[in-house]
Formats: C-alpha cells, sequence, structure tokens
C-alpha cells in the first residue's frame, strides 16, 4: 500500500514537472516511480510468472488509455500546438527540421518519388546523395531543410540578392533532364559545362551573340486540335485584368488555336498567321478553305474563325489586340531564326541524355509567348511521357528551373502546379515580388499557385508594403513577454502580447543570401542559401580556365620573345655590316615569326 501510495506522489510530481515545463524534475520523479513499480513487479515475479504478467498488461493499458486520451483529443491537441509554438517562438526547431524537412526524411520517401530506386539495395540507396529525390532550399543550424522533388518551390527576391545563384545550385544537382529560362547568359556559363548529358540551347532574342542550338516553330504540331488549343494556351496565358480583359483574352485565345490549326494544315508558318490577323477581311475565304481539311469531328475551330472574322470591326479589333502579343516576336530577327524548320525538338532524347536546355529571352517580354510555346510543349510532351510509364511519372524527374518566370515563360503554372509534380515534372519558379504574380496571373491565379507550393523561399530586398505583410501573416504570430517596471526599475507586472514571428521591417531587411523558407508540415525557417560561385566544382572550372589561358599568354610570350630575339640579331648584323647572305640566312631560321 505503501509503494501504491509513492508510485502515485512520485506520478504527480512527475506530471505537474511536465506542466511546468521542467523536464528534468519530470524525467527524475518519473523514473524513480518506474524503478519502484519495478521492484513490486520483481517480488510479485517470485510467487509465478502469471501475477507478473497480469500486473504488466494492466499497467501497459492504463498507460495506453491514458496516452490515447492524452493525445487524440482535440482539445489537448490545440494546447499542445499551442504550447509547442510559444516554447519555439514560432520557428520551426530543430526537432521539427530533423523529422519533416531534412535529409533523412527526405529518404523515407524516396522510393515513392523515385519508384526506380525500389530495386536497389539498402545499402545502396543510403549511399545516394540526397539530390537523388529531394532539392535543398536552405541550410538552417547543422542541418540543410529540403523539399520533395514532388513540391513546387516558389522564390521571391528582388535582383541581385542571390536568386541566381542559388537556382544554379539546383540546375548542377538535377539527377534528370532540365529546361532553364533565363534573361542573361550567367547560368548557361556557369552551369552548361558542369551538366551531364547533351545541352541545347534556345536563343531568340541574341542575349550574348549564343547562337541556338535547336529551332522551334509554334505552328508545327498544330494538325492535331489538341495541340493546337494548348499551343495557343501557352502563347496566351489568362491575364490579370479579370473581367472584360480575361474575356478578350479567351476569345483570342479560341481564335488563335484555329488560326494555327489552319497554318498547319497549310504548311504555312507564324507570318501567314500575322498577315491574316493584320486583314482579317482578305483572309476569311482562305482560312475557312484551310480549315475544312481539318479531321476535328466537332467543327469547333472552323466555328471559332468565322465567328472571328464575321463578326463586326468593334468586337474583331478586341480580338485582334489580345492575339498581338502571341505575335510581339516576329519583328526579331534572332526570334525568327530560331523558328525556322520542320523538325521538331525531341523531348525523349532530352529525357534519355539527361540533358539540359537553356531557354534565353528578353526582359522586356517581347519574346515570351514563343519561349512559353516552347516551354509548355517540353512540359506537355513529358508529361504525354510519364503517364506511359508503369509507376505514372518520370524517373528520375524533369526539373523546370523557371528564373523570371513571369517576364520570359508565362506559361500556366497555376495550373500546372496542381499535378506536374504527381507525374515526376518539378517546377522552381523565381519571381521578384508577389505583386509581379499577381500582374502576371491575376489574384485568383497568384492565390491558387500560393497555395499550391510547397515551399517558398523569401529573400530580402522586397519594399512592397502588401507582398510584407502578406508574408508576415503567412509566418504566423508569437508571444513576447513585456514587463512593466516602476520608476526605481523594479518590475510590477509582467503581461504577454502577441507579435508577428518575423515582422514586416525583418523580412525586407533580410541581408544577401539570407531567406525566410516556409515549407508545408512545418513552422518558417531563418537561414542561408548556398551559392554556385562557392560550390567545389565550379571553382575547379574556373581554375582550369585560368590555367589555360595562363598557358596560352604564356605560349604568346615565347613567341614574342623568340621573335624579338631575332630582330635583334638582324639589327647587330647590319651594323656590323655582314652580308646579306648572313641576314638571309637568319630569316630562314627565325625571322618569319618577326
Amino acid at each position: 500500500m505503501s509503494e501504491l501510495l509513492w508510485v502515485t506522489i512520485l506520478s504527480g510530481a512527475a506530471y505537474l514537472g511536465w506542466r511546468g515545463r521542467k523536464i528534468g524534475v519530470a524525467l527524475l520523479f518519473g523514473g524513480l516511480a518506474a524503478l519502484i513499480v519495478a521492484r513490486a513487479v520483481q517480488r510479485v515475479a517470485v510467487a509465478g510468472w502469471l501475477p507478473a504478467l497480469l500486473v504488466v498488461l494492466l499497467g501497459l493499458c492504463l498507460v495506453c488509455a491514458l496516452g490515447w486520451y492524452r493525445f487524440t483529443h482535440h482539445r489537448s491537441r490545440v494546447r499542445r500546438w499551442g504550447r509547442a509554438v510559444r516554447r519555439k517562438d514560432g520557428v520551426a526547431s530543430t526537432l521539427d527540421v530533423l523529422r519533416y524537412g531534412s535529409g533523412l526524411a527526405m529518404r523515407r520517401q524516396a522510393t515513392r518519388v523515385r519508384p526506380a530506386l525500389r530495386d536497389l539495395p539498402l545499402c545502396e540507396r543510403l549511399r545516394l546523395p540526397v539530390t537523388e529525390f529531394a532539392v535543398p532550399l536552405c541550410r538552417a543550424g547543422m542541418w540543410r531543410v529540403w523539399a520533395s522533388v514532388e513540391d513546387v518551390v516558389l522564390v521571391f527576391g528582388i535582383p541581385r540578392y542571390g536568386k541566381s545563384g542559388w537556382l544554379g545550385c539546383h540546375i548542377l544537382d538535377a539527377p534528370g533532364a532540365v529546361v532553364t529560362t533565363s534573361t542573361k547568359l550567367d547560368l548557361y556559363e556557369a552551369t552548361h559545362k558542369l551538366r551531364r548529358g547533351l545541352v541545347w540551347v534556345f536563343n531568340a532574342t541574341g542575349v550574348g551573340g549564343l547562337a541556338s542550338s535547336i529551332t522551334f516553330n509554334p505552328v508545327v504540331g498544330c494538325v492535331d486540335p489538341v495541340t493546337a488549343g494548348h499551343r495557343a494556351e501557352d502563347m496566351l496565358p489568362a491575364g490579370s485584368g479579370g473581367g472584360d480583359r480575361e474575356h478578350w483574352t479567351a476569345q483570342a485565345r479560341q481564335a488563335l488555336a484555329g488560326l494555327l490549326h489552319a497554318a498547319a494544315l497549310g504548311q504555312l508558318g507564324m507570318q501567314a498567321i500575322a498577315e491574316w490577323v493584320a486583314d482579317p477581311d482578305n483572309a476569311a475565304d482562305e482560312v475557312d478553305q484551310l480549315l475544312s481539311r481539318s479531321g476535328d469531328p466537332t467543327g469547333a475551330y472552323a466555328t471559332a474563325a468565322r465567328q472571328f472574322f464575321g463578326t463586326n470591326t468593334k468586337t474583331r479589333s478586341s480580338i485582334t489586340n489580345s492575339i498581338r502579343p502571341a505575335l510581339a516576336w516576329l519583328p526579331n530577327p534572332h526570334a525568327r531564326v530560331a523558328t525556322v524548320g520542320d523538325a521538331q525538338f525531341s523531348v525523349e532524347e532530352l529525357l534519355r541524355t539527361r540533358g539540359t536546355v537553356y531557354l534565353l529571352g528578353a526582359e522586356d517580354g517581347s519574346t515570351a509567348s514563343l519561349v512559353a510555346a516552347l516551354t509548355g510543349y517540353i512540359a506537355r510532351e513529358a508529361r504525354r511521357i510519364a503517364d506511359l510509364q508503369s509507376s505514372g511519372r518520370l524517373d528520375p524527374s524533369l526539373l523546370l528551373a523557371l528564373d523570371e518566370a513571369a517576364l520570359i515563360c508565362p506559361i500556366p503554372l497555376e495550373q500546372w502546379s496542381a499535378d506536374m509534380g504527381g507525374r515526376g515534372i518539378q517546377i522552381i519558379a523565381c519571381f521578384q515580388s508577389r505583386a509581379q504574380v499577381i500582374g502576371k496571373w491575376g489574384s485568383a491565379g497568384a492565390g491558387i499557385l500560393i497555395n499550391n507550393a510547397g515551399g517558398i523561399v523569401l529573400f530580402g530586398g522586397c519594399k512592397d508594403e502588401a507582398d510584407l505583410r502578406f508574408w508576415s501573416s503567412l509566418f504566423g504570430e508569437r508571444d513576447e513577454e513585456i514587463l512593466t517596471t516602476d520608476p526605481q526599475g523594479q518590475p510590477t507586472s509582467r503581461s504577454v502580447r502577441r507579435v508577428p514571428v518575423f515582422t514586416p521591417a525583418q523580412l525586407a531587411s533580410l541581408p544577401k543570401f539570407r531567406v525566410v523558407v516556409w515549407r508545408s508540415s512545418m513552422a518558417p525557417v531563418l537561414g542561408r542559401v548556398d551559392r554556385f560561385w562557392a560550390r567545389r566544382e565550379y571553382r575547379e572550372q574556373i581554375a582550369a580556365v585560368k590555367q589555360a589561358e595562363r598557358a596560352v599568354l604564356a605560349d604568346a610570350d615565347a613567341t614574342t620573345r623568340r621573335a624579338r630575339s631575332v630582330r635583334t640579331g638582324l639589327a647587330g648584323a647590319v651594323r656590323r655590316g655582314h652580308s646579306r647572305k648572313l641576314v638571309a640566312t637568319v630569316r630562314r631560321r627565325g625571322g618569319s615569326r618577326v
């Protein structure tokens, strides 16, 4: 009876210590209670094993019942969550990172996102780098925070704050094929020699004088009505205006799909479409005749074309103005050269060789529709190939690393973010601000895209008040203790107030390469990102280039010294009055380098 009393007292003390956050005290009293119970069980076991077993089972049932009530009751869970948030000041603890966002957590789902890894022995799977099935977001303390290859990752930060340096690391680490967009050559120059597999370039604006190694004609493939509809959707994404603007964009998208289908049936190019749009009155009969060859049983495109050409002048003018952004690249000679040819780019070869495609565009967005059409073609073809696989996904995954996505690649990301990850197509999209996303895809599209994101990386430098308030509210609040003192400085009272975990001013003043990361199932994390120029392989590449340059310069210097010595010998021979025969001999032996 006395032992039962002591066990009750010690258990109560352990519970009170746990409630009071005195973890050491709780463990001490709980351990003493466990020792008393163990001694009691040992004495009962002398009389026979059956009573001891009954006592142990009764104790286990009691513990399980208490644990079930404690950890499954919704009120207890809410209180536990609240205490955890207050204890961690609203950010993820080391245990949270280890449990949800660490490399160990990613390894637990490796065989699900990469079905081919199931055939490998366990020891070989453990030796694989985590980058085979996850992407690093930042480094927080001693741990890296990772996101699965299934997650859509959105990056926000003003120019020259580290986005491109961070994105270059993912291009280098990607185990499969990569499609990346950029307005500059920095990502290409830094990564194309270090990427395994074939490398292609599509430079529709002639950035840096780099020639395109692939061509893409938006009309090719539009003999299929479904392809024509997708191509028009990629070249004319949903706008941000809503209302009338979205209405005219939808009308323009339908008309453009019909014109693409007609041009493909007539084996014409985008220039013919531009002429039809510029002079619709004289083009109606030609387009109608071409669409009569269509195999579309519904006749939807022929009907849309007749409506476009037959409507009143004011309505047709509104539709025409909405189509013009899809044709803005035609005056660019580099863009026209990049679209010459009937051979379509092979996505199967890209996936098979795990190659890399660099899509370069202009900051003014003049070639955005062309780059978006090629990106959409690659992504949709990759999704078709993924559907043919036994697992229903690409293995390894295809990475879409979209830098300045809103400027040069306005694809329908709000739609793709829902299902591309489940098919082995990962999206990492970089933007300058949330306002830029709203300006390109509208409030509804921006909300869908951010809501579907599995990871958000926020760089500093933002000065937009609405954006800063949005991110501050997303990262939540924490309790801050306020101490009130009297005039003599003695504390008189304590109170608690709710404050943001990260205030707008703190988010705006983040230093370079410091980020706040939000990841699903985890509180926000403050960390530091990697840069491609700090990686060992990049430094070795730069060192090799410099060594080759030094070798060329040394060879040039040696040649110059030899030539100088020959010139000196000739001049001396002339001064000393040597014969012309000697001078000719010197010239034959080394004078050709002079």
